[in-house]
């Protein structure tokens, strides 16, 4: 755990040289910072146009300083921005002066955002959340970022955990006072109820698991097919620059090549591969190897056929979608295409880039953006329900041991906000960020 006496500091901004650097201070000795380095009175919360200077007088730059007193501050301590040009020279002069203070070091990667969780000013949803929404480059990525970092998510696991305290609260207050007048009915009538309806709104919300996770990992397609089939020549095609090598000698594509596209406001990761064929040299072979396994894990598979020449066996994937190519040259397979295209020809390119996203909205179609996301929201989800499975299921078991179930569900959705047991989390997360962060 860090030492949260010392006071950190870091570039907060983008990399330099840029138009503005800010660098973000926070800690105990703020002030003793903002008093030896700017001249004059600095409202809380205002931006000040001041001069700042060494402890020597020396001027260093002018911007604009901003003072946010704590707790009510991003990291809940006193923070201290510095909006100063964006040279290198600056920020290096600025680093220089404020390492000279004994109780200032600089700070690690998250170390901000780790500590706006110590202080509890964010919990870990909100937290993944602001990564997210820094890395977001499309627009559904961005709205499930803004929905995690605003606490949507949150505040669904918070009102379940209630939830469960309360049957907790009324099992323990049966034990405890089961012979005294004030204490309601049997705990079964008050909320075994509940807790069925809980365990199927669990259920429901888990079924949203995978749309989380294309929105924000992306929407994995992969183009097969034999060699000379068109797969490199497409993939260039649907990104609308050269990312592949293409020639008219079989088996070019020896590994995966993986280009993000925008569709629909969608993150789609499209995967080019080495042709499937029998062949006997060890590269090219490895690299079929690796198409297949690319198959395997495939979202959605685009099977590429040259309808130039007539169809030869092959086993297509389960719920591929056969796409012909080379639509400008003479039609001579006889097979049955979703779509026929040629990379010359932007409209039917355009129908291929449709076809995706009608594809991927199959599988994507959440009610909101209050979903799970990530592999660790789906294991403590299905964590809670195996435990309320056990609770709703023991009826011929002892009331405490129940309890205990609800307590083990309660602590699997504890899990997932940061509310229990999560020490071991707290590094890999707050290694996502930036060091300014």
């Amino acid at each position: 755990m860090t030492d949260v006496r010392e006071t950190i500091y870091a570039l907060s901004s983008g990399a330099l040289p840029s138009g503005v650097a800010v660098i973000r201070l926070s800690g105990p000795d703020v002030n003793v910072v903002l008093s030896k380095m700017v001249e004059g009175e600095v409202p809380a919360r205002h931006a000040s146009f001041k001069t700042i200077r060494t402890r020597n007088a020396e001027i260093l730059d002018r911007g604009l300083v901003l003072l946010f007193p704590g707790p009510n501050s991003f990291t809940g301590e006193d923070v201290l921005e510095l909006h100063l040009h964006g040279g290198k020279a600056v920020v290096e002069a600025v680093y220089r002066e404020l390492a000279t203070y004994k109780t200032l070091r600089q700070a690690t990667a998250g170390e901000f955002t780790r500590r706006a969780f110590e202080n509890g000013k964010l919990d870990l949803i909100e937290i993944e959340g602001l990564a997210d929404l820094i890395g977001s480059e499309t627009e559904m990525q961005r709205r499930l970022a803004v929905e995690h970092s605003s606490g949507g998510l949150s505040a669904i696991y918070q009102g379940w955990a209630a939830r469960l305290t309360y049957g907790r609260a009324l099992i323990e207050a049966e034990l405890d006072f089961a012979d005294e007048d004030d204490v309601p009915g049997s705990v079964s009538e008050q909320i075994w109820v509940d807790i069925a309806q809980l365990r199927a709104e669990i259920e429901g919300h888990l079924t949203q698991a995978s749309a989380g996770e294309i929105i924000r990992d992306g929407f994995n397609v992969v183009i097969a097919g034999l060699p000379n089939a068109g797969k490199s020549s497409l993939m260039n095609a649907l990104v609308r620059r050269d990312v592949a090598i293409v020639t008219d000698v079989a088996g070019t594509t020896r590994d995966l090549l993986t280009v993000d596209l925008d569709i629909g406001g969608y993150l789609v990761r499209l995967h080019d591969t080495a042709g499937l064929r029998d062949t006997e040299e060890v590269v090219e072979r490895e690299g079929i190897r690796r198409a297949r396994v690319a198959i395997d894990n495939a979202d959605l598979v685009l099977y590429v056929e040259d309808t130039s020449v007539a169809a030869s066996d092959r086993l297509l994937p389960a719920e591929a979608l056969l796409v012909g190519t080379k639509a400008d040259l003479p039609l001579r397979s006889d097979e049955r295409f979703e779509l026929i295209v040629s990379v010359s020809d932007a409209q039917q390119l355009d129908s291929l880039r449709e076809l995706i996203g009608n594809r991927l909205q199959s599988k994507v179609h959440p009610q909101s953006m209050a979903i799970p996301s990530r592999a660790r929201h789906k294991d403590s989800l299905v964590k809670c329900l195996e435990a309320l499975g056990t609770a709703l299921g023991g009826r011929g078991r002892d009331l405490d041991l129940r309890a205990e179930d609800l307590r083990i569900a309660g602590d699997a959705l504890g899990r997932i906000t940061g509310k229990v047991d999560v020490e071991n989390l707290l590094d890999v997360i707050f290694g996502e960020f930036c060091i300014g962060k």
